[in-house]
């Protein structure tokens, strides 16, 4: 049961970027999550959106596959995949924080889910 817990709470994690990046980008508090000055978000704001609606696409994927049960399994752990591996492209490009929002629940979700098969 932990495993689909984590995998839900990745997919949170995910929507939560969705808001972020599509509704909240220059925001003061967004801003200053990211990093980012006004005026780069404001150039940004298109790019930012299209991330977010990728992450959109991440939690969708992560609750459809748990829906669809053993059938969705592969989906999901493709997906934890794909989560960690962009954790750690960011961590690596600098974005160190990428490691404990992306990677760390991604890996822990994998590990849960590897005990259950």
């Amino acid at each position: 049961m932990v495993g689909p817990v984590l995998v839900v709470l990745v997919a949170l994690i995910h929507a939560y970027f969705l808001v972020l990046e599509m509704f909240r980008w220059e925001a003061p508090r967004t801003r200053k999550v990211f990093g980012a000055t006004p005026e780069f978000a404001a150039e940004s704001k298109v790019m930012a959106a299209n991330q977010g609606l990728y992450n959109g696409f991440l939690a969708a994927g992560l609750l459809y596959g748990l829906v669809l049960g053993v059938a969705g399994g592969q989906m999901v752990i493709f997906l934890l995949l794909c989560v960690i591996v962009a954790g750690l492209y960011a961590a690596f490009c600098g974005i160190r924080a990428a490691l404990f929002a992306q990677t760390v629940p991604a890996t822990l979700a994998l590990i849960a889910l590897g005990l259950n098969f």
